[in-house]
């Protein structure tokens, strides 16, 4: 083990960030503003066809009112009702191609792939624009109300689209699962704890967790390098760190972990700078609900042999 924790002390960290004192009354303020939301879910037949799926460009109103976009593909024969699946794209990412969706549909499944707002797709970020506005999604709204934090309203976005889901006429809301990669896993972790109805969620090399390890590590670099631009700009002395990793407790993971009922399946590379691996266990030993880990000993924040594999097995299962 070169660049973290052997797995023995992997298995028994728990995180070095700072968690908010008001972190529970927080996301359930959070919540409460997404039941009183009208989703208003559309489906549009997409231009893209195949035999097994009907395939739709799906829009509902998330967090803040923000209009978001989905692929969204149900099996062409349903017979009573069928699982249903959401997936989740990596940082600066987009909902993929059709063709990613169709095992799971030829499967028999109902699967949801999201656009993260101000990413590569077709959702709103309401902070005044439409498109790509990448840069700096972490450490959007921090300084300020921690209300207005980004990715609270991006955790929110996973929790709306799962109550999107449950409530088609063709989906059992009692079988529903999540998973994605990176960012991906991140949003996989966090519907399964907003969306406690969840019953399987398949993170792999989860973002998003443990800031104040990253940034112990020196890893404050690619994916994270925000955290280090927001220092040197706004604090470069560092007189604030412990306030602004408190407030970065907020939307860590580690932290909403506990939420989960859904079984887990996590995938971890034990060689990654990115996300490093004791980040992602910050978060891990906190779930409380049936867990494991496939471990990659030789594997970085890349892709990972047979974990598709894997992964849809677990998730077909529903």
């Amino acid at each position: 083990m070169l660049v973290d924790m052997p797995i023995s002390e992997l298995y028994t960290f728990r995180g070095r960030n700072p968690r908010p004192a008001d972190f529970d009354a927080y996301w359930d303020r959070a919540l409460g503003e997404l039941d009183a939301l009208d989703l208003q879910p559309q489906l549009v037949p997409a231009d893209f066809s195949c035999p097994c799926a009907e395939c739709f460009d799906l829009w509902f109103t998330g967090a803040g009112g923000a209009r978001l976009h989905a692929k969204y593909l149900r099996p062409n024969t349903i017979t009573g009702k069928i699982p249903a699946l959401l997936k989740f794209h990596g940082y600066s990412g987009s909902a993929g191609e059709w063709f990613q969706l169709l095992p799971y549909a030829a499967s028999g499944l109902a699967i949801a792939a999201l656009d993260v707002r101000g990413q590569g797709g077709r959702s709103e970020d309401t902070g005044g624009v439409k498109g790509n506005t990448l840069h700096g999604h972490i450490i959007r709204g921090l300084g300020g109300d921690p209300d207005k934090l980004l990715f609270r309203n991006i955790f929110l976005d996973t929790a709306a689209l799962a109550r999107v889901l449950a409530g088609f006429e063709e989906v059992d809301g009692d079988r529903m699962g999540a998973f994605g990669g990176s960012q991906g896993g991140a949003l996989t972790v966090a519907c399964a704890a907003l969306y406690p109805n969840l019953k399987k969620a398949a993170p792999a090399q989860p973002f998003l967790c443990d800031y104040k390890r990253v940034w112990e590590m020196d890893l404050a670099k690619g994916a994270y390098q925000e955290l280090q631009d927001y220092f040197r700009h706004v604090d470069p002395r560092h007189e604030r760190e412990e306030e602004i990793f408190t407030t970065l407790g907020y939307v860590d993971l580690q932290f909403l972990a506990g939420r989960i009922r859904a079984e887990t399946m996590m995938a971890t590379g034990l060689m990654d700078t990115i996300c490093p691996p004791s980040s992602q266990f910050a978060m891990y030993n906190k779930i409380t609900a049936k867990k494991t880990v496939c471990f990659y000993p030789d594997f970085a924040h890349e892709g990972l042999p047979d974990w598709e594999d894997i992964s849809f097995q677990f998730l077909v299962s529903l």
